[in-house]
């Protein structure tokens, strides 16, 4: 019984190594802890990681974890903290100007900074949540003014990928991917909304129950300005309903455009975005696809791996 608790346990922390292993980022005990598939305690954690680094199928680097022994790795990791530190001030900065736009009801940072790591060219994401039925005015707005950011050269802050309204909280698609950005989103504005988000969307503990556990009494509410509540009151009417309307077919057409002809981002990604009337967002056919399809052949050659010293090991003891 003891050796299959175990089993278990070394194939729930292989497939949070696996996972991060996909953006070479080694992670801590406690970061395993909330992205394990199980509740676990510290104690039994502590257990089964000795036991898969005896195994050498995982390896140890100060307070890191990897499937990979390359020390360069950690030393990344850590460059990747510190400069995170400083480029998160930026971005709650930037979060209380972007709620001051009209519609926007919640602000959240995304990508790699709400996983506490930025590179040297790292962008700041955001992720929007805006009154129902007036996302694309709001989208459009902040859009037009992040055109004016590349005369200063300062478009990488503006990063606003990932729009829903207030009638599309629920996140389509449930799986590693969506779960694993949604519990490392930062909230920056727009308490009550985020947490009507999260509410919404409690089929992530599925697939990591810690975060059932998790607090949102410290999100912080932001006022509205006054500018905003009466651009508000002036969209406030019928002919806001067609605008916002003109405005999705717009984007959509003009990004149709761009996946016909396969263009590729700054990082040599595949552009692509999924639209309707209450949401707007990355095509889950190129980036999400692929990285679950990496996750799940780097997550089969661990469980390979892994197997087969469960099998020598029992072999050793039965004879």
């Amino acid at each position: 019984m003891l050796e299959t608790y175990y089993f278990e346990q070394g194939n729930s922390i292989l497939k949070v190594l696996a996972y991060f292993s996909l953006f070479s980022y080694p992670v801590t005990k406690e970061e395993l802890q909330l992205f394990f598939d199980r509740e676990i305690n510290i104690v039994e954690l502590t257990q089964s990681l000795a036991k898969l680094k005896s195994s050498k199928l995982i390896f140890q680097h100060g307070n890191f974890y990897s499937i990979s022994d390359n020390p360069d790795l950690y030393d990344r990791r850590i460059k990747g903290n510190a400069h995170a530190a400083t480029l998160l001030r930026t971005a709650y900065r930037i979060s209380k100007f972007l709620f001051r736009f009209p519609f926007v009801r919640a602000v959240c940072i995304s990508g790699s900074l709400s996983k506490n790591f930025a590179d040297e060219n790292a962008d700041i994401d955001f992720f929007i949540i805006t009154k129902r039925g007036r996302l694309w005015i709001a989208r459009t707005m902040m859009h037009l003014y992040k055109k004016m950011t590349f005369i200063a050269g300062r478009q990488h802050c503006y990063c606003m990928n990932y729009y829903i309204d207030e009638e599309a909280l629920i996140i389509e698609e449930k799986n590693e991917f969506t779960a694993t950005e949604m519990i490392t989103l930062l909230p920056a504005c727009g308490s009550l909304k985020m947490i009507d988000f999260f509410n919404s969307n409690d089929w992530v503990t599925k697939f990591y129950p810690s975060y059932a556990h998790k607090n949102f009494n410290s999100i912080t509410a932001a006022k509205d300005s006054r500018i905003k509540n009466k651009l508000e009151k002036l969209f406030n009417n019928k002919s806001a309903d067609w605008i916002d309307d003109y405005l999705m077919r717009v984007t959509k057409r003009r990004w149709k455009l761009k996946e016909d002809k396969m263009k590729l981002n700054q990082n040599g990604q595949r552009l692509g975005l999924s639209t309707a009337k209450h949401f707007c967002k990355p095509n889950p056919e190129f980036l999400q696809k692929k990285i679950l399809k990496s996750y799940l052949n780097k997550l089969e050659e661990l469980r390979k791996k892994w197997d087969e010293i469960q099998q020598k090991e029992k072999s050793i003891f039965l004879n």
